[in-house]
């Protein structure tokens, strides 16, 4: 089938490239925008107790003042706030107000209670409309929220800053917005770079970047018809993400076809029936690996959460579209420039390297394969043992923003100023069963059983009561911070206390952030049950498929679980041990899952494919694997590398979330690329024989394999 789609792609060239151009043109016009979500609690099911204690909070408190956002006031010499101060802050209070800023509805004075225990920091809330502080529109109004107070705080020595949802989400938008610059530049410089190295022709290294260009136009916009047809959530993360997966992967598919195409001119055929016969050769290697990554990313439609669910579907139509590009457009262009001109200036194009490093792994791989295994698979079994100590952690503006922006430094002062919990109490709603109303006597002896739950610092005794009196909110104040492990683990005893002393007739539910942690995290445990395995069969069925054996995906998977396991280690001990973050963030196992399950797969399919395709051609298992190896290692291993290289680019970002992500998947990759695809998987093989190939028998010596259609006559031992 490839081969048939080669030749009709290189005697329709011209065809092909206007059809992706108009297809672009067309659905960039068309394609709704795509827009980031950021509250958390929006990406949970509506069964969680967090979620039904805010709908509660929403029916009974529909006027409920929640602040979207603080304005911390300071003197700037660290003084205690004194008489002049506090009519400062009055000004400023006033100004806001009378500026009638969109979304804010109200700007809290600064009170005693407000005012920190040593006089040093004074709050003033800002409430702004239902769910406004999450709108993407918001980041303007807490722009000018920040702007218009530090400006009528001039001429006194008040220190004015902007902290809470609204600025923090302000901040997120300007530090991701500069994320994906850097992202985005340090991507294609990786990819420029060492395909000028590689192939050392500017035309090879340009090319990869203008083919992504154009098709992730259509990637893009078909994911915006996703995302609005089957209204699904987007977070942050995902345009980051994506510029990686489109040139990350982009290439590594441009570089199968690359090596392959460049080995059958080699073989002396002409350049269309070189880049038809690289696709017939690659095509298939390119569309299973490409499978296997949409088949992973798709099944987080299972996920409970709605960032996940979101993200699978985008990268799955991200990775087809790079997959149908590169058997169809690349392809096309290739056929149309001339060797001399797409080579230029080179003429090593024209040689058969001797690939003597990769053809010494081989030979390592066909003379000692057990203890290449061993070697290879305890390398990463150490890594796994590190697994072990994995922390998740839940400070998502935090993890996304570095620590010296404004929002951050506000958190970090109310932390310290004036309690860990302050930053966002959480509430426990007692309501009354079928519209009954509640008995305030109840009260006080309820507030002092939540006050005795360990890690509550204080539940305030008169609870703000509904104008029906149906429902009570109870402020609880954590002694740990909203995010932290700690602060989870007191919401788990707080909702056990809550719903036990419960008056007779009533309900209770516990909200906050800190209880919308709590069921992420259960969420996340249950994806993890249901996603992993489900991901893992249809893999392997795949795989199956590709390779005609029952055998091989057992230990390919198995390989795939133990890259999967030491990736998770080694990053426990980078940011966990070496640089003392308290855990890494939570949904981390889940994107290494995504990346170095699903793409790092590539490179034991593309290696295995090679094996047996060797194999077939007559040769023992054992020279099967060398050949592999030796052919196929400097395929494996500058796709691992470019791959390797994009994702690191996110280490620039400069916050903790986009640093984890870019060296976790970085070393994901290369233990893909350099341990498993170069020498576990191939070592494996050979051990096993002709045994790793059952049933599919046909394909082995002695079975009278048939030429493929591409077959040429090649130069004694080159394979």
């Amino acid at each position: 089938m490839f081969h048939r789609i080669g030749q009709f792609v290189v005697k329709r060239a011209w065809w092909v490239i206007l059809a992706w151009i108009v297809a672009a043109v067309a659905i960039v016009a068309t394609a709704p925008k795509l827009t980031a979500q950021s509250d958390a609690s929006d990406f949970l099911p509506r069964h969680y107790e967090s979620i039904r204690a805010s709908v509660v909070q929403q029916q009974a408190f529909p006027a409920n003042f929640t602040p979207s956002a603080m304005v911390l006031f300071e003197r700037t010499d660290g003084a205690p706030l004194g008489e002049a101060d506090k009519a400062a802050m009055t000004k400023v209070v006033d100004g806001l107000t009378a500026k009638k800023i969109k979304f804010v509805e109200q700007v809290t004075p600064v009170t005693p209670q407000s005012t920190s225990k040593d006089g040093k920091y004074a709050l003033s809330m800002v409430g702004m409309e239902k769910d406004a502080a999450y709108k993407p529109e918001a980041a303007d109004s807490a722009k000018e929220l920040r702007e218009d107070a530090k400006q009528l705080a001039e001429g006194s020595a008040l220190k004015v800053q902007l902290g809470g949802q609204a600025a923090q989400n302000l901040d997120q938008k300007d530090s991701s917005e500069l994320a994906n610059a850097l992202i985005g530049i340090g991507t294609i410089v990786i990819i420029m770079l060492t395909l000028g190295i590689i192939f050392r022709s500017p035309i090879i290294a340009l090319l990869p970047v203008i083919s992504v260009f154009v098709y992730s136009m259509v990637a893009n916009g078909l994911i915006g018809y996703a995302v609005k047809a089957f209204g699904l959530k987007a977070d942050n993360s995902v345009s980051a993400i994506l510029i990686i997966v489109l040139f990350g992967v982009g290439t590594d598919y441009f570089l199968f076809l690359m090596f392959r195409y460049r080995e059958r001119l080699r073989a002396g055929d002409s350049r269309k029936d070189a880049v038809a016969n690289a696709v017939g050769r690659v095509g298939e290697a390119i569309t299973s690996a490409a499978g296997a990554v949409i088949v992973a990313f798709s099944v987080l439609l299972l996920s409970s959460l709605g960032m996940f669910k979101a993200m699978g579907p985008s990268l799955a139509i991200a990775v087809g579209v790079t997959a149908i590009a590169s058997v169809t457009l690349v392809p096309a262009i290739l056929s149309l420039i001339p060797e001399k001109v797409l080579f230029w200036p080179s003429k090593a194009w024209q040689r058969e390297p001797k690939n003597a490093r990769f053809a010494v792994f081989g030979e390592t791989v066909k003379r000692r394969p057990l203890m290449v295994a061993l070697v290879s698979g305890g390398l990463l079994l150490a890594f796994s043992a590190a697994a072990f100590g994995y922390k998740g952690t839940f400070d998502l503006a935090a993890g996304s923003m570095p620590k010296t922006k404004e929002s951050m430094v506000v958190q970090d002062t109310l932390m310290t100023a004036f309690s860990a919990g302050a930053a966002d109490p959480s509430h426990v709603y007692l309501t009354g069963k079928d519209g009954a109303k509640l008995d305030p006597a109840s009260f006080e002896g309820y507030a002092a059983a939540l006050g005795k739950v360990d890690g509550v610092a204080q539940a305030f005794p008169k609870p703000n009561l509904s104008q029906d009196g149906g429902t009570a909110d109870f402020t609880v104040m954590l002694k740990d911070g909203p995010a932290t492990n700690k602060a989870i683990d007191t919401v788990t005893g707080l909702r056990e206390v809550a719903h036990a002393s419960a008056p007779a007739g009533t309900e209770a539910y516990v909200g906050g952030l800190t209880s919308v942690y709590k069921d992420i995290n259960s969420a996340m445990a249950r994806d993890y049950s249901l996603v992993f395995p489900i991901a893992a069969v249809l893999i392997m069925l795949i795989l199956g498929l590709l390779l005609r054996s029952a055998v091989a995906p057992w230990y390919l998977m198995v390989a795939v679980g133990l890259g999967f396991t030491a990736t998770i280690g080694a990053t426990s001990l980078m940011f966990q041990h070496v640089q003392g973050e308290s855990g890494l963030m939570f949904m981390l196992p889940m994107l290494i899952y995504l990346f170095v399950v699903a793409i790092g797969t590539d490179y034991n399919i593309l290696m295995i494919a090679r094996l047996r395709e060797e194999a077939a051609e007559g040769h023992s298992p054992r020279e099967a694997a060398a050949l592999a190896v030796k052919h196929g290692g400097p395929t494996v291993a500058a796709a691992g590398f470019i791959l390797a290289g994009t994702f690191g680019t996110m280490l620039l970002a400069g916050n903790i979330f986009f640093s984890e992500i870019g060296f976790s998947v970085a070393f994901g990759i290369i233990v893909s690329a350099f341990v498993m695809a170069l020498f576990f998987t191939p070592a494996l093989t050979a051990l096993l024989g002709k045994a790793a190939w059952w049933p599919g028998h046909a394909a082995l010596p002695g079975h009278d394999p048939q030429p493929s259609p591409d077959k040429q006559p090649e130069p004694a031992g080159r394979h």
